[in-house]
């Protein structure tokens, strides 16, 4: 990566134990398997600091409504339609990867149109970014929800003319259907059997584009259970951290767990948290009003009040474990940045402790010089300004959509940046990614803040090193050098000598794991 490579490396078990000439090592280890790339380019596998693998194990069981299957509103209908008349009458349709921008006439996928659907069971669509839902009456009822039912504290109950749409944001679709807590969630869960395979498929996929390991950024207990269930029959092709949701935090303190329990393969990252809304939906929580997702000018939706903010950071703060407070506005981070800096002079962190914000998306030179001062690591998203940069603008306008996701501001503040998907709300491929940085092009051409854009180096560091130093493991991840663990990406071609606009076409050849080959192409 800086033009001082090694020719090969030597690997024993997991890890690397040399690095140098070919014919050096094949004298050293006479005896060992002696791998060809061929004309390969070997880097260090990618790392995901930032996506959603465990929800995927279960969305991967759910209608498809991704744009690209239905692009029309009469499409979602007729799908989930499909899926009903083979679902027995009471039971759950759900549907999932929908996005309204995306769909003709989305706007009219609401509770009518899902009543359409069917009036003999509930049906529920999962926005793609996982911060909205829509619901049919029989849903809206099985939740508790009627026409005059309140707000839930960080979340809201879509009305027009005092009828509820069945449009949910935040709390009022995550609390009323996932559960949260000792809430068991209204949507059946999947068999163990079910999900591991699914998972399987997740993780191989992820492999495809070069992953090596990722960070699950919400676990609950049964996500947990999941993945111990996935690694008993080695279904883990990639490293797993996991960041656990807050509300499930005490019971893993009183075991005496934190940050860093488990091993180099399933790890407990963090304690995972959500102060405000999705960017791309027009929900985070800004100084200043935008365009929010219904047309209407909003400054966002706070989806944890202060108070509770403030406590939650402190514990776990407290406790020794990492925090990941979600935060995309700018008035969302300064909120985040107020709690920690309160946690951290009333308890000095631990060695080696810091905290993350997570997508950390709208940012002022305050905000930046604040994140230095404290440590604080900013996963922000790796492909959004390419991926969602129309949305960026219609909601934000021009000059606020330019400053999103500031990677060059970040970088240049001395500030380490992970490289995050945060898929399903973005694309999952890190390539694509790593050309959203060096380009900053949105899909209709337009470039949304040049002074932001990477070196393709710089880009590489944010989905290895950054992503390393983010999870605690920058001693074992993010390079490839001795005594590190042999996590490996085969590229057909060189990123750092591609032009930036061919960077998302560049293919993956193979995907090694602790030495293991763990997918290639053909």
């Amino acid at each position: 990566m800086n033009g001082d490579e090694p020719e090969a490396v030597a690997v024993l078990g997991e890890r690397v134990v040399a690095a140098g000439a070919r014919h050096d090592l094949r004298d050293r280890f006479a005896g060992a398997e002696d791998v060809d790339l061929g004309d390969g380019v070997l880097l260090p596998g990618f790392d995901d600091a930032h996506a959603h693998p465990s929800v995927l194990a279960d969305g991967g069981l759910y209608v498809d409504l991704a744009p690209t299957v239905t692009g029309t509103a009469e499409q979602v209908r007729r799908a989930l339609a499909e899926r009903a008349a083979v679902t027995p009458e009471g039971e759950w349709v759900v549907g999932h990867n929908f996005d309204v921008s995306r769909v003709e006439e989305g706007k009219s996928v609401d509770r009518t149109l899902l009543d359409q659907v069917s009036d003999r069971h509930p049906v529920l669509i999962i926005h793609y970014s996982y911060h909205g839902a829509v619901a049919n009456s029989r849903a809206l009822a099985a939740a508790g929800y009627a026409e005059d039912t309140p707000d839930p504290v960080g979340g809201e109950l879509v009305r027009e003319g005092g009828r509820l749409t069945g449009v949910l944001y935040e709390r009022a679709w995550m609390e009323g259907y996932l559960g949260h807590g000792s809430r068991p969630p209204l949507v059946p869960q999947p068999t163990m059997e079910a999900r591991v395979e699914s998972l399987r498929r997740m993780l191989t996929r992820m492999n495809s584009a070069g992953i090596t390991s990722v960070t699950d950024a919400m676990v609950h207990p049964a996500d947990w259970a999941l993945y111990q269930a996935a690694r008993d029959v080695d279904a883990l092709t990639a490293r797993v951290g996991m960041l656990l949701w807050y509300e499930f935090f005490e019971p893993a303190r009183a075991l005496g767990m934190r940050t860093g329990f488990g091993d180099t393969m399933l790890r407990f990252n963090g304690v995972k948290m959500m102060t405000d809304g999705a960017v791309s939906g027009g929900t985070c929580l800004c100084r200043t009003p935008y365009m929010g997702a219904l047309g209407e000018r909003t400054a966002g939706i706070q989806v944890m009040p202060d108070e509770e903010i403030a406590e939650v950071v402190h514990r776990v703060h407290a406790a020794g474990s990492r925090l990941a407070v979600h935060a995309n506005g700018d008035l969302a981070i300064s909120k985040v940045l107020d709690a920690m800096d309160a946690a951290i002079a009333a308890t000095p962190p631990r060695p080696g402790q810091t905290h993350r914000i997570e997508h950390c998306s709208v940012v002022d030179p305050e905000l930046v010089a604040r994140i230095r001062a404290l440590g604080v690591i900013p996963v922000p998203f790796g492909a959004f300004i390419s991926y969602h940069g129309r949305n960026l603008v219609g909601h934000y306008g021009r000059e606020r959509a330019e400053r999103i996701s500031p990677h060059r501001t970040f970088r240049d503040a001395g500030i380490t940046v992970a490289g995050s998907s945060d898929y399903p709300c973005g694309p999952l491929e890190p390539l694509y990614a790593l050309q959203s940085l060096t380009t900053r092009r949105a899909q209709d051409g337009t470039v949304l803040g040049e002074n932001e854009r990477l070196t393709p180096y710089e880009a590489l560091e944010v989905y290895t090193a950054g992503s390393a130093v983010a999870s605690g493991e920058q001693d074992d991840k993010g390079r490839i050098a001795v005594g590190r663990l042999a996590d490996f990406t085969v590229l057909g071609a060189d990123p750092l000598r591609a032009e930036p606009e061919e960077l998302a076409e560049i293919p993956v050849l193979s995907t090694w794991v602790g030495g293991r080959q763990v997918w290639h192409a053909g």
